[in-house]
């Protein structure tokens, strides 16, 4: 039998955290979107958004409120995508929740419309 791997938002060095609080710790993405993509995710391990307990919403929360000013002052970003991939069809690729928040800049892409509904791109402008 085969050991699970390891989950690398439980075991991140306490040098990639940019800002926490007492439930939740905010990283640099190491594969960025856009420059500033953040990591908003809860310190306790859990795989899913609808199982965190409200107080880890919150904290996460407040956490991206203070990553949005964080980035406004070091990045100048025009908008931003806010978003979370829960399970594998959705796109999640780490079981550990995490909130992306993408700053996005003025002609990042040719047509912006649609936003994160262009996880299915004929889908995405109505």
């Amino acid at each position: 039998m085969t050991e699970p791997k390891p989950c690398i938002f439980c075991s991140l060095p306490a040098a990639s955290i940019i800002d926490n609080n007492a439930l939740a710790l905010a990283v640099r993405d190491i594969f960025p979107v856009n420059p500033g993509h953040t990591l908003i995710m809860p310190k306790r391990h859990v795989s899913s958004y609808f199982d965190l307990t409200d107080h880890e919403v919150l904290a996460m929360m407040e956490l991206l409120r203070r990553a949005k000013q964080s980035i406004e002052a070091e990045f100048k970003p025009d908008d931003y995508n806010i978003g979370v991939n829960n399970g594998p069809l959705a796109g999640q690729t780490v079981p550990h929740v995490h909130v992306h928040v993408m700053p996005r800049y003025r002609n990042d892409v040719d047509d912006p419309r649609g936003g994160v509904r262009n996880i299915i791109p004929e889908r995405a402008v109505y």
